[in-house]
């Protein structure tokens, strides 16, 4: 920590210490008087959010924040945590709470760098830098509290960030970690799989309660101790052998255990779905619209399980209807029992390369839930009018009962909007086709932006190695169903909205300018020519600039990286990315629990259930910051499996000598970054791999150029590499040229 210039600067360090601990808070009588009047209108966590603003510099009690609110000491001790922990207030010494910008604290997770610096989100604005020493006993991923150090005390650093350091860890992200055991002259240690953890954790090679003691270079489960000072290493104990790295199956448990992915439902939860009949009854079809005999469809991916959303559209004289029917996962899972404890604890499915961690229990998510092609289904449904231009002419939702006419996969349904419709169902996806297409042109002419990448399918073999990658782009049939979704989910936000009930919306926040300001600068050096970034317009040419070159993905990557992740939340933000002000998420619920919030809320407001146990505004609020957290867990988890399957994929293409196109993305002074198209995948060509010639860096053109071949690599150039050597453990693939 930087050191004060001066005796005067210490000083008065000391009297602002004072100022803020010390001073006497106003009097709870006065304060009393104030709450009061908005005590009947208000919640408790908007009145202690007001009467901590009323009392600006001047940290309260426990004792004093009750008082002065006339509620039980306990109750509001209890709101305090929860509200220290979403970041709205902040503890300081002596058990006082300020709001945070008061004391220039921010409340949030840190993030680490492999190089042992971290950024601290605290959810608006510029993340928080924190160098290395300042980190503390913070770990990945840790829910903490930093301290913003202003000029007087630290500069920003040479990149212009904003620096701080951590002063309190609130909760610990992780009690467990993955990693191989290994060992040193001294002592056995476990290297984490995460390489953002970048301390060794020292353990007793007898672990606890283990049937045998783990080998050298097995993946371990380790339980960390305690770590109080950051000057010794952490250390834990070994609670579970996972096997030999490498073996089949550990990679996949690994990712499991290090994410605290959740596997076998406890036995209550599968009692409850049990009882559950596996075919819609009569007296569940009392009081819903009746869709059976019209003709509906889903379009999923070719190995999908579960099917959320079915979908009709109907040609009408001065416009369109779209019915958009979602499983109606709220009438089997209703609020107070296990099931939705569970669901809840979940958050969300998680899709792994080799395996599916549903939200419920199979017999919901992939039986009577499952919108499966000619059964009945229960469904929550909306039914949406367009004008011929595509605006919306209005929008009703209900209850309904369908009998899906087909299931289609995106395969089927590709080849059938190339071809002329012959049979009615030929002609249903036609007709659809025709209208998303005009929503999707509505949608970017309003400033949505592009931003869809391709995904990568892994194909495995009975063992769970990989034998075939396969790149799914972002065709009209995909397009088909996202437009309808996205239709869907505004219409049910911007109804919910306009009846000002509490609900979940997904929001994407407007990006921070400097950001895009840095981000220009990134994409000038690619030699694209573009002007003021923070205007949307300016955005929607560069992506139209980008398409299609080999630069696409990289600054898609980056512009994302630039702008504010979406999450959810209880307050209706907007989503930037697709220009809508009303969005939420409805479409999905067998595997997203904000879908089954949503649905319940869309229930009391059409009148179908009661107000009773409905969510509070508070509630929401813990509700979106979990949900969100562990959508973010789960996304981790996903990209991991991927990547882990494709660099096996790759291992094996080592020992093969196969050859692959590459773009070049990248041009730096000891190699080039490239690309493969076919497998999204990056990867260096090291300058030294170059044997026959010494190519010298041009930092203006950024490009390598050959002194004895003249040849020049530049960005933009395909060149044939083969695989050199794939890191495991960094994730990192070399290659050379072919």
């Amino acid at each position: 920590m930087a050191k004060p210039s001066s005796g005067r600067r210490q000083r008065r360090r000391k009297a602002d210490s004072r100022n803020t601990n010390t001073r006497r808070p106003a009097s709870p009588k006065s304060s009393r008087r104030a709450a009061g009047t908005h005590k009947r209108s208000e919640t408790p966590e908007s009145r202690i959010l007001r009467l901590l603003g009323q009392n600006k510099h001047r940290p309260l009690a426990v004792g004093d924040i009750a008082s002065a609110l006339d509620e039980p000491h306990e109750s509001v001790k209890q709101l305090l945590v929860e509200l220290e922990k979403l970041g709205k207030i902040a503890r300081i010494r002596r058990d006082r709470y300020i709001l945070p910008k008061e004391a220039d604290l921010i409340t949030g997770r840190i993030t680490f760098h492999p190089k042992g610096f971290a950024f601290v989100d605290g959810g608006e604005g510029e993340d928080l830098f924190i160098p290395p020493e300042e980190t503390g006993t913070a770990m990945h991923g840790d829910r903490v509290v930093a301290r913003i150090a202003r000029s007087s005390q630290r500069a920003p650093d040479r990149l212009g960030r904003t620096s701080g350091h951590v002063v309190r860890i609130l909760e610990r992200a992780h009690t467990s970690l993955v990693g191989t055991l290994q060992r040193s002259k001294t002592l056995h240690y476990v290297v984490a799989d995460d390489p953002r953890f970048s301390h060794h954790i020292s353990v007793d090679p007898r672990g606890k309660g283990l049937p045998h003691p783990p080998a050298l270079g097995d993946k371990v489960v380790v339980r960390l101790f305690p770590w109080e000072s950051r000057h010794v290493n952490p250390e834990g104990e070994m609670v579970e052998i996972l096997g030999p790295s490498g073996a089949p199956g550990v990679d996949m448990l690994s990712i499991i255990r290090k994410l605290h992915l959740p596997q076998a439902f406890p036995e209550a939860v599968l009692e409850e779905a049990g009882a559950v009949r596996d075919e819609v009854q009569a007296s569940e079809r009392t009081g819903r619209k009746d869709c059976r005999d019209e003709l509906t469809f889903t379009i999923d991916p070719d190995d999908a399980r579960d099917f959320d959303d079915a979908v009709r559209v109907e040609k009408l004289d001065r416009g369109w209807k779209l019915s958009v029917h979602i499983a109606d996962v709220s009438h089997y899972v209703r609020p107070g029992t296990a099931l939705d404890a569970e669901a809840y604890s979940r958050g969300n499915s998680v899709y792994l390369a080799d395996r599916v961690i549903p939200m419920l229990p199979e017999n919901l998510s992939n039986g009577i839930c499952s919108l499966r092609p000619e059964v009945e289904r229960l469904v929550f449904s909306a039914f949406i009018e367009f004008k011929l231009d595509g605006s919306v002419r209005s929008a009703k939702f209900g209850r309904s009962v369908i009998r899906s006419a087909q299931r289609l996969t995106y395969r089927e349904a590709f080849a059938i909007l190339k071809k002329r419709p012959v049979s009615e169902i030929e002609h249903a996806v036609h007709t659809a086709w025709e209208l998303a297409a005009i929503l999707r042109k509505r949608r970017f002419a309003h400033g949505a932006l592009d931003l869809d990448f391709p995904e990568l399918k892994v194909w495995l073999d009975g063992e769970g190695k990989p034998v075939r990658l396969e790149k799914v782009e972002n065709d009209i049939s995909h397009q088909l169903i996202e437009e309808f979704m996205l239709a869907a989910n505004e219409a049910v936000a911007r109804f919910i909205r306009n009846k000002a009930r509490p609900s979940l919306y997904r929001v994407h926040e407007n990006p921070d300018p400097k950001r895009l300001m840095d981000f220009r600068e990134f994409v000038l050096s690619h030699n694209f020519q573009i002007g003021d970034l923070t205007q949307r317009e300016e955005l929607q040419r560069l992506l139209a600039k980008v398409r299609g070159t080999p630069e696409e993905q990289g600054i898609k990557i980056a512009l994302l990286k630039s702008m504010q992740k979406a999450r959810y939340d209880a307050k209706p933000l907007g989503h930037y990315g697709l220009a809508k002000t009303n969005y939420t998420h409805f479409t999905s619920p067998i595997r997203r629990y904000a879908d089954l919030v949503v649905h319940r809320v869309l229930a009391v407001l059409i009148g179908e259930e009661t107000t009773k146990g409905s969510p509070s505004q508070v509630s929401l609020d813990a509700v979106a910051a979990h949900i969100s957290e562990t959508e973010r867990i789960a996304t981790e988890a996903e990209r991991e499996s991927v990547k882990l399957k494709k660099l096996e994929f790759f291992e094996e293409q080592s020992r093969s000598g196969a050859t692959f196109d590459a773009h070049v993305i990248e041009v730096r002074n000891y190699g080039v970054l490239v690309e493969l198209p076919d497998f999204l995948l990056t990867g260096i060509v090291r300058v030294s791999s170059y044997e026959d010639d010494f190519f010298t860096f041009d930092p203006v053109r950024l490009q390598l150029r050959g002194r004895k071949s003249r040849r020049v690599i530049g960005i933009g150039q395909t060149i044939k590499v083969r695989v050199a050597r794939v890191d495991m453990f960094k994730q990192e693939v070399d290659f050379l040229p072919a």
